[in-house]
């Protein structure tokens, strides 16, 4: 009964994670429109944060709990189920073909920041100062894209199109600071709840907390990305679908790990960096090559969304059965 309840709590955290963080978007989103922020800076800032958010705030209560174990296994596990997961399961029910360039150009960034934080961790430990660093590369890459949004070649560019038509309808000023507020004040709430219980279902079955932030919460807290692929994929938005994965992974290795590290420094287990964290970045190189010209340049079929599919179950499986 004690184990149901938990697992009931934490689906009830993951739904208002997922939900407060769509609500914070809606609401910040049109607060950026009063500003004067461009449709396209809006979608690949404010959208993109918003749909990590929930990994941030997790992994910040996880390391105010002092488990910091969580904290990293929500980074890698949701940059590993953002490719496997998400984009196999949305390429496998509708293949995706991307033509943008400026998603063209941001895999060499992916690709710098997955090396970046791999020699941050090579001496097994992510300290405060090194938490700094990675938010101020955050800094760096909202800059980054807000220089991008303004060249000159950027209107002509499919992804323009598909933030503008994706993002929420404007409301009034008042209405949109409210809805902001709220949004993030729930997934304060839900987040702490979510951590709660995650860390009690670990006790309770006898696996360590990184394994649980790998699994369930990596999953769980990447909820906001998978309906927003599936809805980008309807609407036929290809390059929106893997617009914010990219940006996901980037801020879950920059936001998510930083927050973490700048809270509570943490140790980092032997066996997560050369699984764990060499998992994570084959997933990262099969997005990149995927989208630099293995196989059909910058096409997503179901084969290939087939392969990452089963790729991320038999991690899944490797994870549970190791334990720890």
């Amino acid at each position: 009964m004690e184990l149901l309840l938990l697992a009931l709590t934490i689906v009830a955290g993951f739904i208002a994670l997922a939900w407060s963080a769509d609500y914070f978007v809606v609401g910040a989103s049109a607060i950026a429109r009063h500003l004067g922020v461009s449709s396209m800076l809006i979608g690949l800032t404010v959208v993109g944060i918003g749909t990590s958010l929930p990994e941030m705030l997790v992994s910040a209560m996880a390391a105010i709990d002092a488990t910091p174990g969580l904290a990293l296994g929500n980074a890698l596990g949701s940059n590993v189920a953002n490719v496997g997961l998400i984009l196999g399961a949305t390429a496998l029910i509708t293949p995706l073909v991307m033509h943008s360039q400026v998603l063209r150009r941001e895999f060499p960034l992916l690709m710098a920041v997955v090396l970046a934080t791999g020699l941050l961790l090579l001496d097994a430990e992510l300290t405060r100062a090194e938490g700094v660093g990675l938010l101020l590369g955050m800094v760096g890459v909202l800059v980054w894209m807000g220089w991008q949004s303004r060249r000159p070649a950027s209107p002509s560019d499919p992804i323009v199109r598909e933030l503008t038509a994706a993002l929420p309808a404007q409301q009034p000023l008042g209405k949109a600071a409210i809805q902001a507020l709220f949004g993030l004040a729930l997934l304060l709430i839900s987040s702490r709840v979510l951590v709660w219980s995650a860390v009690a279902l670990a006790e309770r079955i006898g696996v360590s907390d990184l394994v649980i932030g790998l699994t369930i919460v990596a999953v769980g807290t990447s909820l906001p990305e998978l309906a927003a692929a599936l809805a980008s994929a309807r609407r036929g938005d290809d390059d929106l679908a893997i617009g914010n994965i990219i940006g996901s992974n980037l801020f879950n290795l920059l936001g998510v790990l930083g927050i973490a590290a700048v809270i509570t420094p943490f140790a980092v287990s032997g066996v997560s960096l050369a699984r764990d964290y060499g998992i994570m970045s084959a997933f990262m190189l099969a997005l990149v090559l995927v989208g630099f010209g293995l196989g059909r340049r910058g096409r997503v079929g179901r084969a290939e969304g087939a392969c990452l599919l089963a790729a991320f179950i038999a991690y899944q499986g490797l994870l549970f059965t190791m334990g720890q």
